[in-house]
C-alpha cells in the first residue's frame, strides 16, 4: 500500500504542504476551520508522520538511554518503569540495558559505543572511577544516578539522587522513635568499592549519636549482594550469635524482605519483638506481613529532573543534584 504523504494531504485539502506541515508540527499559524479540515483528511487518508525524517531535521532521535546494574533487582526495575512512564508522557521512546556491574560495559556506555542515536545517556555505575568520567570523548549528555555516581560524577557530569546519609539516618531515628535500642545493621560492605554501604552506614551512626546511643559493631553484618537470600543469611547469623537485637535497618528492601522471613520463621513477632526498615520503598513491601516500613528515595521527582535535564542537553549543571527523600511508614 501506497505510503500517503504531506502532500497527499495537502492536495486533497486544496492547501499548500506548508500549511499541512505547520498542524503536524505545531508550528506557525493556521485557522480553526482550516485546521479542523487538515485533522479529518489526516485521519481518512491514515497519514503517518515519518518520524525518523523528522528527527534527523531536529537532530534528536527521541530515545534515552538507561543502564542500570542488574533489571531482576525490583528497584532498578521500578526505577525503569517510573522513566518510561514518564518519558512516554513527553513523547520520548527509554532503550533500558543492564551492565551488570561490568567496567568494559560501563566505558562503552558513557561513550555512547554499542548504543542507537540516542538524546543522553542515564547511567548507574558501580565500576567506573572519576578518571573514567573525566576522560570521557562522547558528546552525548550523560547523567549518573546511585551512590558510586554521586561520588565520581565531580564536575564533569551531573548526578542526581537523593542525600543517602541523611535518608539512612531518618531510617534509624524510625527505629529509635519506636523504642528501638538495639539496632541491627545489614548491609555492611567494608571491602566493596560501592559507596552505598558506606554512606547509609554513616547515617546510621549519626542518627545513634543524636539519640546518645552506643555503637556497636557485633550489630553490623556484612553481605556481598544486596539481595533475599543476603538478607536471610544476615539475620540468621545475628540468632546463631546470640546477638541481642530490637531492631533491624536493611540497605535496601531485598535485604529486609529477607529479614522479615528469617524472623518470622524463628517466632518473631513483628513489630512487637523487631521492628525492621529498608531502604527504596519498593512496591512488593506494602503487601508483606506486616508491611515493611521504608525510605522512598524519590525516584519519581529523580525521573522527571533527569528528563528535563536531558531535554536541555544537561548545559550548565554538574556534580550532585539532590531530590527529596521521605519514609514510608505503611
Amino acid at each position: 500500500m501506497k505510503r500517503v504523504r504531506l502532500a497527499d494531504v495537502a492536495e486533497h485539502v486544496g492547501v499548500s504542504t506548508k500549511t499541512v506541515s505547520n498542524v503536524v508540527n505545531g508550528t506557525g499559524w493556521v485557522s480553526d476551520a482550516v485546521r479542523d479540515r487538515i485533522l479529518i483528511a489526516i485521519d481518512e487518508l491514515g497519514y503517518r508522520p515519518n518520524l525518523a525524517a523528522r528527527q534527523l531535521r531536529q537532530g534528536r532521535s527521541g530515545t534515552i538511554a538507561l543502564c542500570i546494574p542488574n533489571l531482576a533487582e525490583p528497584y532498578f526495575a521500578e526505577l525503569a518503569a517510573e522513566l518510561v512512564d514518564r518519558a512516554q508522557e513527553r513523547g520520548l521512546t527509554v532503550l533500558v540495558t543492564q551492565t551488570k556491574a561490568k567496567a568494559d560495559v560501563e566505558l562503552a556506555v558513557i561513550e555512547a559505543q554499542r548504543l542507537p542515536a540516542v538524546d543522553g545517556i542515564i547511567l548507574s555505575p558501580l565500576a567506573l572511577t572519576a578518571a573514567d568520567i573525566e576522560a570521557r570523548r562522547s558528546e552525548v549528555p550523560l547523567l549518573l544516578i546511585g551512590e558510586l555516581g554521586q561520588t565520581i560524577a565531580g564536575d564533569a557530569v551531573a548526578h542526581v539522587g537523593p542525600d543517602n546519609t541523611a535518608a539512612a539516618a531518618d531510617a534509624t531515628r524510625y527505629l529509635i522513635d519506636h523504642g528501638c535500642r538495639r539496632i541491627a545493621v545489614v548491609g555492611v560492605q567494608p571491602h566493596s568499592h560501592t559507596e552505598t554501604a558506606r554512606l547509609r552506614l554513616a547515617g546510621y551512626r549519626q542518627a545513634l549519636d543524636e539519640a546518645g546511643i552506643g555503637f556497636d559493631e557485633s550489630l553490623l553484618v556484612e553481605v556481598e549482594n544486596y539481595n533475599r537470600a543476603e538478607g536471610t543469611a544476615a539475620v540468621e547469623s545475628l540468632l546463631e550469635r546470640g546477638t541481642d537485637f530490637d531492631g533491624v535497618f536493611c540497605f535496601n528492601d531485598s535485604l529486609a524482605f529477607g529479614a522479615h522471613f528469617t524472623l518470622a520463621r524463628h517466632g518473631y513477632s513483628q513489630p512487637d519483638q523487631v521492628r525492621v526498615i529498608g531502604y527504596d520503598a519498593i512496591e512488593e513491601g506494602k503487601y508483606t506481613v506486616p508491611p515493611l516500613a521504608s525510605v522512598d528515595p524519590g525516584v519519581a521527582s529523580a525521573s522527571t529532573l533527569m528528563l528535563d535535564l536531558l531535554a536541555d542537553g544537561a548545559r550548565g549543571r554538574r556534580g550532585h543534584i539532590e531530590v527529596p527523600h521521605h519514609l514510608v511508614e505503611r
